[in-house]
């Protein structure tokens, strides 16, 4: 199911492109030869790369967690229920109970970071600020962290939300070398297809954890499951 992050993240990067896109516009690039611009801009998406990798792999990490405590792929239904209620239930529930209030101290310095390097025009700068970038919130990046715990394992979970990053690589580098280039009626409409995408992956999640027998989507359950029985162990060796 890796690929799925790719696919959300080439689906969201319109999402991107509005939530991150302002940060994109005023990169401080060094735009007098194009072979340093192109690598400048290569360093601010290595940074957000490496973020979100770190934030998958902690996610990936709770994962594995809950895998081993006997979820196993029931935890991929559970993660694709949570996707698809997150697309349906109002965001005006979620502002009234605010959850994201404890983060504030933390979003406050990232931004205070992000700000300090946008001054800056140096490699490290740019680097620096696709890092800092990575750590703000984002419902398109909270919808990668629920698939990133999915896989039940943390490298697996820094993976997927590497793979989610590279997707959006495309739209961002256009954003960073082209500026505001999308007018706002057509990233309106995108912006209404992306929850069809989550809800269609979450899906996919759904079916996976339900182990029907369908290749790459739906494995048996007998390859899902992990047995603490050797003899078990055993008969599945014998079946493959």
């Amino acid at each position: 199911m890796l690929w799925t992050a790719l696919v959300l993240g080439l689906a969201g990067s319109f999402h991107c492109f509005g939530m991150c896109g302002p940060i994109a516009f005023v990169l401080p690039v060094d735009r007098s030869t194009k072979a340093r611009s192109l690598f400048q801009i290569f360093l601010y998406h290595l940074g957000r790369l490496i973020s979100y990798s770190l934030i998958g792999l902690l996610f990936g990490f709770i994962g594995k967690g809950l895998y081993l405590a006997g979820f196993q792929q029931r935890l991929s239904i559970l993660m694709g229920f949570v996707m698809i209620l997150l697309v349906i239930i109002p965001v005006s529930i979620f502002n009234k109970y605010n959850f994201s209030k404890p983060l504030y101290k933390l979003i406050s310095k990232v931004k205070t970071k992000l700000g300090f390097y946008l001054t800056k025009r140096s490699n490290k700068a740019l680097f620096s600020i696709g890092f800092f970038n990575g750590f703000l919130p984002c419902g398109l990046v909270y919808m990668a962290l629920i698939g990133s715990i999915s896989t039940g394992s943390a490298s697996l979970g820094a993976l997927y939300m590497a793979l989610f990053g590279l997707g959006t690589v495309p739209m961002m580098s256009a954003a960073v070398v082209l500026g505001n280039f999308v007018n706002l009626s057509f990233r309106t409409r995108i912006q209404k297809i992306i929850p069809v995408f989550v809800v269609i992956i979450g899906l996919l999640f759904i079916l996976r954890g339900l182990g029907l027998g369908i290749p790459y989507i739906s494995p048996s359950d007998a390859k899902l499951q992990i047995s603490n029985n050797p003899t078990n162990c055993i008969t599945v060796e014998k079946n493959d």
